[in-house]
């Protein structure tokens, strides 16, 4: 497959071209979030930004690594995450928010993704229904221990996609709500932690083009805690995650340096 679609010598939605990103890459949803997330970054730079797509640099331990937005839901995520690999990029972390599913999920916590639902559409497009939406596994694993180190209290578990933000707060007007609603219940049962758009896309791309992928949640809220009656504290705070995924990113830097040495 070539590199660039409809544009000569650079991607056509990122404005980026090789040896622009480097290999390690933090995905985040909103472009006006690139910035502050590139401030933890040593020698941060502005790259491009194009359409919902931001793009900064700069150096953990030395590596050359990149913050990209996505906006919202898999097609745009599919979008940036294939081009990033045309320009070099193998490792993504999302760093994302989300709504929490489980009682036990607060808002404020952070999930950690270890896999996705496929209740969206892009991921159709590249697997049978049947293949999961895996996160890799020393990405998890790298996010659940800079989550610790951090003090945050965070949970490892499933991630539920969808393509529709109203049809999980407002299912009821929609023409399908028995099957929204009859779905999320079982969701929930079977241990479903929180509620987000692009992790199913990015975990499946992982899979299909070879490359480590992961997803640490802030989670905003509980709708579930709402409808039980239970306290359901809200936060719309996002630093947690942040720190957690570039620490994490680091991890995944120095293990691989280990690793070639």
């Amino acid at each position: 497959m070539g590199s660039t679609v409809y544009a000569e010598n650079e991607e056509f939605h990122l404005k980026i071209r090789k040896g622009d990103i480097g290999k390690y890459v933090i995905l985040c949803g909103d472009p006006g979030r690139c910035s502050k997330i590139a401030e933890e970054f040593d020698s941060p730079e502005f790259v491009a930004s194009n359409r919902e797509y931001t793009i900064y640099n700069g150096l953990l331990d030395g590596e050359k690594v990149t913050v990209c937005s996505t906006g919202i839901g898999g097609p745009s995520t599919a979008i940036a995450v294939e081009e990033l690999i045309h320009c070099g990029a193998h490792t993504f972390i999302r760093v994302g928010t989300s709504g929490g599913m489980d009682p036990d999920v607060l808002g404020g916590d952070l999930v950690i993704g270890t896999g996705a639902i496929r209740m969206e559409g892009t991921t159709k497009e590249y697997a049978p229904i049947e293949f999961p939406a895996v996160a890799d596994f020393k990405v998890v694993q790298a996010l659940a221990e800079a989550a610790k180190e951090s003090g945050a209290r965070y949970h490892v578990g499933v991630l539920q996609c969808k393509d529709n933000f109203y049809g999980q707060h407002s299912p009821s007007t929609m023409p399908v709500y028995p099957e929204l609603r009859d779905k999320w219940d079982a969701w929930i049962r079977c241990g479903a932690k929180a509620s987000e758009m692009e992790s199913a896309a990015l975990f499946i791309i992982g899979s299909v083009r070879r490359v480590r992928t992961g997803s640490v949640m802030a989670v905003f809220a509980n709708q579930t805690r709402r409808e039980m009656g239970l306290d359901d504290p809200m936060s719309f705070d996002n630093s947690a995650s942040i720190t957690v995924g570039v620490q994490a990113l680091k991890k995944l830097i120095e293990w691989d340096k280990a690793e070639k040495a």
